[in-house]
């Protein structure tokens, strides 16, 4: 989005535009290509700016993506392309916001703002907010998002603004345009220079979830959060947000309230397969905290060096999914298929580690047929490639 197609997007003709297009009878179907023809085919008939047209119809594209991430409270916010794809989900946001507060922060610099997600939830909790980001677009689209509540948008670089707060919060931007860069030195700001600054003041570091640990800063804690069933980053906590004692986390939050396990890394023991298969979440994966999950499940890995830990008795954790074991079969495609035509299984979900099979390709050549279900885990049992048939557990 360029200046002027914000200028349209925010007058009172594009903002009521974009209501009534969201609120007509074609507003649920915009991702349609023909759907969107015919719209701005009558939409451009109405008289309407070709450029507004299509901000208003863009808009209202990622606005229906950004449900995923914000619910029905999207309706309420503007996005950019790149800045619904960083933005913080709200739940998570929520997170970020309680820890903050719970340290007694009362104001916070979030310096690289973006669309202003993570600063939008550190206002709904009463916290001061400075928001900074140096597009002129974002910060601008910022503005508006975060009209409603204690906070104040700057038009500057993240690092060279002068701000005045008692924590900063940094989300380093991680695209250049639609191309994602992989050297940190790259990124806006910097990793190095967000660092440096973070050691100087308390402050919250989000990154990508599969980022090397070895870039992290040793004297700060590390956690990886995960929301659903979906990985979506790590934080790095320094000064007085970040806990005695706890050096890395893993926070799995969900419909159920949040679950967290801290510890060292540790690998767990190996043993046997038994009759429950746990697949820990992401967070604790990347986290390196397997070995203490397993402690707590009483559990054991299947295999030196894979993810999948198993145990003789059902033990309930929001911190890993629970399977009941069936049977275990060789990996071999044909013994599979002939299987579970005689199990009547039609509808299979199909897990892998260790094992280089592509899931989808894989479903389609079994030619699944019948009224039952399961799971596939297809990994390595003891060193030997195994095939393993599992009902997940009803909570």
């Amino acid at each position: 989005m360029d200046p002027e197609e914000l200028r349209l997007l925010l007058s009172t003709e594009g903002l009521a535009l974009l209501e009534r297009v969201e609120g007509g009878p074609g507003g649920a179907g915009l991702d349609d290509r023909a759907d969107v023809v015919r719209e701005v085919t009558r939409l451009r008939a109405e008289g309407h700016d070709p450029l507004l047209v299509a901000a208003v119809l863009t808009q209202a594209r990622l606005r229906r993506r950004a449900r995923a991430k914000f619910g029905e409270f999207a309706t309420r916010l503007l996005f950019t392309e790149a800045g619904l794809e960083q933005a913080t989900r709200l739940r998570v946001a929520a997170h970020h916001a309680g820890r903050m507060r719970q340290a007694g922060v009362v104001s916070v610099a979030d310096l690289g703002c973006g669309i202003g997600a993570d600063a939008l939830a550190f206002a709904t909790l009463g916290l001061e907010v400075t928001a900074v980001d140096r597009d002129e677009v974002t910060a601008a689209i910022a503005t508006y998002n975060l009209a409603d509540w204690n906070a104040s948008v700057v038009h500057g670089d993240a690092l060279e603004t002068a701000v005045d707060a008692q924590a900063l919060w940094f989300d380093p931007a991680r695209r250049d345009g639609r191309r994602r860069l992989s050297d940190p030195a790259d990124w806006s700001p910097a990793l190095d220079a967000v660092f440096a600054r973070a050691a100087a003041q308390p402050a919250g570091v989000k990154l990508a979830p599969g980022i090397d640990r070895a870039l992290l800063p040793a004297d700060a804690e590390h956690q990886w959060v995960t929301d659903g069933l979906e990985t979506v980053e790590a934080v790095v906590w320094t000064g007085s947000l970040a806990r005695q004692g706890v050096a890395r986390s893993a926070l799995v939050l969900g419909d159920g309230g949040a679950a967290e396990l801290a510890g060292e890394p540790a690998h767990p023991e190996q043993g046997e397969l038994g009759e429950w298969l746990y697949e820990p979440a992401g967070a604790v994966i990347r986290a390196e905290l397997i070995g203490a999950l397993a402690e707590q499940l009483g559990a054991s890995a299947i295999s030196e060096g894979i993810a999948y830990l198993s145990g003789p008795r059902q033990a309930a954790t929001p911190l890993a999914q629970a399977f009941r074991v069936r049977e275990t079969m060789p990996l071999d495609e044909r013994r599979i298929a002939r299987r579970l035509r005689q199990l009547g299984i039609g509808e299979l979900e199909i897990k892998k580690r260790g094992a280089d099979v592509d899931p989808a390709a894989l479903r389609k050549r079994l030619k699944l047929a019948g009224d039952e279900r399961a799971t596939l885990f297809a990994t390595r049992v003891g060193g030997r490639h195994r095939a393993i048939l599992a009902d997940r557990a009803e909570h």
